[in-house]
């Protein structure tokens, strides 16, 4: 295939990917454990609250690395 080829190839990946994201914002809050996983920092004091998720960012590292591996393994 030539160049059209590819660039069609991209803007399909980029559209499942933000299908995925848009699904995951959308249903992200509904999943009770995540953002309150052991590991993950919470500091409020007054007005000002911090949240750093730690264990759920390398969580979902490990996912979407596995997820992407099969995914265009059979490239």
């Amino acid at each position: 295939m030539g160049s059209m080829g590819d660039v069609g190839r991209l803007l399909i990946v980029a559209g499942a990917l933000l299908l995925i994201v848009g699904i995951f914002f959308t249903l992200g809050g509904r999943v009770p454990f995540l953002g309150r996983l052991p590991g993950d920092i919470s500091f409020r004091s007054g007005n000002v609250q911090v949240f750093v998720p730690l264990v759920t960012c390398l969580l979902l590292s490990v996912v979407l690395t596995l997820v992407l591996n099969l995914l265009f393994r059979g490239r």
